[in-house]
């Protein structure tokens, strides 16, 4: 006899089936043992009866979470028992047989609360545990569902989903990298990204035209609730578009996946705001447009955040840029951008998109020409050996026709924040790490071995504080 998952059960009414997951909570009220089962789909009550004295004989022994194989006869339950608040409250099983596969010992955190009152290390030290919670298993599986569909929406627009490497070069995009030393060629060292932004150009210039990838980002920044060494993107970009075309698609992706997974949009399409605008209306570029009534209802409220100043000035006197190196000036302020004129002036490219108070996304049209790409790095005070070392195969890459491009990334667990109303990256993240960036369950960061460190050339010195 095959399997049969939970919520599929109501399809089984007095049939035999078996059903397999862990035990919820046992109840025993002497004569009658009650379980709640619960598997990967759901969960459901069973009841233990004198007459099938094996396994109640079993069923007395079971405690919350052991692992069981269960058979027995799917019922309805009578009128006056039956449950409409609950998933499957119309139905119970009558156990006629049950098999232990794994005991368990006393979860040392409680599983049976939501889990904010639990301290956070002890969360993440029992991660596995601490995952089985109804909470984090609706999250995880939402967090499944976006993705999924996102993809699906990009393959019907005729996009390729590529992957890019996780060992490159550093780039320029703002925060720490994180450093991995190379065996093969002692004293020099890769980078690990913090965005696939080089890759996803240079993909343009392959001419691929729609390309993305659910990415990992991975950035050395410090720690907030919802921010943390390693993300998740859906990492976009397309060729031979202007601004209103990515705001377009993405909306367009954003409005179908999220009202398909059943949630509310406050307003279509979104509303957009100048960053002057949103600095004088909100104090602020990322903002929460809903009510006291819609926050409680769980409503979106998205917005798209566009002309920002390309530039600012570093605590030094310097130009940086204030978001992406490698976007594209506002077309009536190129002509100051390649002159160096009215830095502080000139806008780019550049939009987010907001939700619910975060940024739920960026991007950019792009800089496609070496030329504007060479003035954006001049600008910031670049020489040319520098501009070569940081970005040579970049200016080389454009040189060889490359088209009009851009894009964005769209950060997967800011989304699913914001649609579960969780207010920290840890609940939409199956192992994340602590607030001291110690990583869940394994004991990590830890020290490398005198042997590793002597196979990779490399001596540890204290830093003095």
């Amino acid at each position: 006899m095959e399997r049969i998952f939970i919520d599929s059960l109501d399809e089984h009414i007095e049939e035999t089936v078996i059903i397999k997951g862990w035990i919820d909570i046992r109840r025993d009220h002497g004569k009658l043992i009650f379980l709640d089962i619960r598997d990967m789909s759901g969960k459901i009550q069973a009841v233990v009866l004198p007459q099938h004295p094996e396994a109640k004989v079993v069923a007395e022994t079971l405690r919350s979470e052991w692992v069981i194989e269960a058979e027995g006869l799917v019922h309805k339950r009578p009128e006056k028992l039956i449950n409409k608040d609950e998933k499957n409250g119309e139905i119970e099983i009558e156990i006629t047989k049950i098999e232990v596969i794994n005991s368990a010992e006393t979860p040392p955190i409680d599983l049976h609360t939501d889990g904010y009152e639990t301290n956070e290390e002890a969360r993440l030290k029992y991660r596995y545990l601490d995952l089985r919670r109804e909470r984090l298993q609706k999250n995880i599986r939402l967090r499944s569902k976006f993705v999924d569909a996102c993809r699906q929406y990009l393959f019907a627009n005729r996009f390729t989903e590529i992957e890019t490497p996780l060992l490159t070069k550093a780039t320029p995009e703002g925060s720490r990298d994180f450093l991995v030393p190379s065996r093969l060629q002692p004293g020099k060292f890769y980078a690990l990204p913090q965005s696939p932004q080089q890759y996803k150009q240079l993909l343009m210039a392959a001419a691929f035209e729609r390309y993305f990838q659910t990415a990992r980002a991975i950035r050395d920044e410090d720690l907030r609730a919802d921010r943390g060494f390693e993300h998740t993107q859906i990492d976009i970009e397309m060729s031979f578009v202007k601004q209103e075309d990515v705001l377009q698609l993405i909306e367009g992706m954003i409005t179908k996946v999220v009202t398909d997974l059943g949630f509310k949009i406050k307003q279509t399409p979104f509303p957009r705001f100048t960053y002057k605008e949103t600095m004088e209306k909100f104090g602020a570029d990322k903002f929460d447009m809903r009510t006291e009534k819609e926050k409680k209802e769980g409503v979106l409220a998205y917005a798209w955040v566009i002309d920002f100043p390309f530039f600012e000035k570093t605590d030094d006197g310097k130009w940086t840029f204030t978001h992406n190196p490698f976007s594209m000036p506002k077309e009536e302020h190129l002509e100051w951008h390649m002159k160096g004129e009215n830095i502080d002036k000139i806008l780019t490219t550049q939009y987010d998109i907001v939700c619910n108070g975060y940024e739920a996304g960026g991007g950019s049209i792009r800089a496609h020409k070496p030329e504007i790409l060479r003035a954006t790095y001049k600008n910031m005070g670049y020489t040319e050996e520098m501009i070569t070392d940081s970005i040579g195969h970049m200016l080389e890459a454009f040189s060889f026709g490359t088209p009009p491009h851009g894009g964005i990334a769209l950060g997967v667990e800011r989304n699913i924040m914001n649609l579960t109303g969780e207010s920290a990256l840890r609940e939409s993240q199956a192992f994340p790490m602590t607030g001291k960036g110690q990583t869940s369950v394994m004991d990590a960061p830890n020290e490398a071995t005198p042997a590793q460190l002597a196979e990779l050339g490399i001596s540890i010195r204290v830093k003095q504080n």
